[in-house]
């Protein structure tokens, strides 16, 4: 089982992505800041990690995910409201793979995520 982390503060996307994450065979863990996702991936890296662009402190989080052990090997997303340029450059910058528009759905999440799942 792949594991995945959402860092997000919103815990409705928390609760809808890890319902349909789950489906999907990932084991999804939820981190409600950024300091709590940190403390996690010290713990325990996670294979996928989702990251809300809103979020405070998102960049730093992904910039200190990247400078870890392992951790250019985690497939990192950045969950947006709107495709915005000058955010996507940013994180890019931090070290962003691919980038997600929230709200998401079933549809879309399972678009984006059923090849990793196959995978394991």
């Amino acid at each position: 089982m792949r594991r995945l982390m959402i860092a997000d503060d919103s815990a409705v996307i928390c609760k809808v992505a890890k319902r349909i994450l789950s489906g999907l065979d990932f084991l999804v863990i939820e981190a409600s800041n950024a300091g709590e996702a940190m403390i996690m991936c010290d713990a325990e890296l996670p294979e996928v990690l989702l990251v809300d662009a809103g979020m405070t402190g998102s960049l730093d989080l992904i910039s200190s995910v990247r400078q870890m052990e392992g951790g250019k090997e985690v497939r990192i997303y950045y969950l947006m409201i709107e495709k915005e340029f000058k955010q996507m450059m940013a994180g890019k910058r931090a070290g962003v793979d691919e980038f997600l528009l929230k709200p998401f759905d079933r549809r879309s999440l399972t678009s984006a995520f059923a090849p990793y799942a196959e995978a394991a």
